[in-house]
């Protein structure tokens, strides 16, 4: 099997035309007629990653939610991140291959997983995108109880393995507020504080909120940042389900050296 058969297969899953404009999302790096030994699945393509896949000897693909390139390059050499990515990569034949916002935009991807482990019923798009109402960014969905607003932001602390997460003070504003309607969106999703207000959700979830942000509630909902890395951790089981599932007979395996970028001390 070649490299870009797996290529074509990740495509049809991962619909890489629902990715934004800004996004450069798909097959980034590699020959697509080399022959496809095994995979590597992580969030974030880090040079720890690269020797993962090297030290293996048996992965050539890596899959990742964010793309390496994100915007134009203009050198290639060792004097930057990105460009010991590629020489790496390229030394060592490895390709590899991004599912980065439209993975965001799938009712199934990013918010979805989250929203899944958080037990969110009657779940819809917060978003919807103009011309696929059926996918977006966001999700908003109801509890199957209401939970105390101190509960469920102690449950999502556990469900993400959290140390602490950044919340309005609503919280301490009002002790018998309780959370129903959730919403929430993996990644930065600063940009959908108004739409989870007129969803009427009790609760907001995303990452990358600015201390403003927090203003922007007037205390109608509590507002939470989780953490961008930790609102997207579950993306990989997504990529890796996706991948193992139909390559069963090849290696297939999530990153061990790769974590958050962002530490909490």
């Amino acid at each position: 099997m070649k490299i870009k058969e797996v290529i074509d297969y990740l495509d049809s899953v991962f619909h890489p035309e629902l990715q934004e404009d800004y996004d450069n999302s798909g097959f980034l790096l590699g020959n697509g007629e080399t022959e496809f030994r095994g995979a590597l699945v992580a969030l974030d393509l880090t040079e720890a990653v690269v020797d993962e896949a090297v030290e293996a000897g048996d992965i050539n693909l890596i899959v990742t939610h964010h793309p390496f390139i994100f915007s134009g390059l203009k050198r290639l050499t060792d004097g930057d991140t990105t460009g010991r990515l590629v020489w790496s990569l390229i030394q060592n034949n490895i390709a590899v291959y991004a599912a980065h916002t439209n993975l965001d935009n799938l009712p199934w991807g990013v918010s979805g997983a989250l929203g899944e482990r958080l037990g969110l019923q009657n779940c819809h798009i917060l978003q919807p995108l103009a011309n696929k109402p059926e996918a977006g960014a966001g999700l908003v969905g109801e509890l199957p109880q209401a939970e105390p607003v101190e509960a469920f932001l102690l449950r999502l602390k556990k469900i993400l393995g959290l140390p602490t997460i950044r919340t309005s003070s609503l919280i301490t504003q009002h002790s018998s507020f309780k959370i129903k309607r959730v919403a929430l969106c993996g990644g930065a999703g600063s940009f959908l504080i108004e739409e989870a207000l007129a969803a009427g959700a009790d609760v907001y979830l995303t990452g990358d909120l600015k201390y403003h942000d927090f203003q922007r509630t007037d205390g109608r909902m509590v507002l939470a940042d989780i953490g961008h890395y930790e609102s997207e951790q579950f993306a990989k089981e997504i990529i890796f389900r996706a991948v193992s599932e139909k390559f069963c007979n090849f290696a297939v395996r999530i990153s061990e050296r790769q974590g958050s970028i962002v530490q909490y001390i």
